[in-house]
C-alpha cells in the first residue's frame, strides 16, 4: 500500500511559476515509476509528467506530455519519498486539479489506468 499526498498548489500569475510535491508513505517508495495527471472539470484526466523508479545515479527517465514539455520538470528524490512537479511559465491553460500516482513498475507510463494509487489532488489555478 502506497499512500500519495499532494501540496503546492495555488493561484498563480500566468507566466509563473509553482512546485508541486508528492509525498509518499511506506518504505518502498523507490519500487515505483511515478507519475503526475491533471483533470479539469468536464474533461477527462490528462498526463502531464512520469518518471521511472530506477536510474544511474541521479538520473531517471522521464516523459512529458507535449503542452508541458520544456515548461515542467518531474523529479523525484526517493531519500525524501517525494515526487515533485516544477511549472514554469504556467498558461491559464494549465489550471486544474493536479494528481501524482504510483506504479509498481520500472517505467512509467501515460495511462492512468496502469497507476495503482493515486493522491487526493491539489488545486492548480493560472491567471491571465
Amino acid at each position: 500500500q502506497v499512500q500519495l499526498v499532494e501540496s503546492g498548489g495555488g493561484l498563480v500569475q500566468a507566466g509563473g511559476s509553482l512546485r508541486l510535491s508528492c509525498a509518499a508513505s511506506g518504505r518502498t517508495f523507490s519500487s515505483y515509476a511515478m507519475g503526475w495527471f491533471r483533470q479539469t472539470p468536464g474533461k477527462e484526466r490528462e498526463f502531464v509528467a512520469a518518471i521511472n523508479r530506477s536510474g544511474v545515479y541521479t538520473y531517471y527517465a522521464t516523459y512529458y506530455a507535449d503542452s508541458v514539455k520544456r515548461r515542467f520538470t518531474i523529479s523525484r528524490d526517493n531519500a525524501k519519498n517525494t515526487v515533485y512537479l516544477r511549472m514554469n511559465s504556467l498558461k491559464p491553460e494549465d489550471t486544474a486539479v493536479y494528481y501524482c500516482a504510483a506504479r509498481n513498475s520500472n517505467s512509467g507510463s501515460t495511462r492512468g489506468y496502469d497507476y495503482e494509487y493515486w493522491g487526493q489532488g491539489t488545486q492548480v489555478t493560472v491567471s491571465s
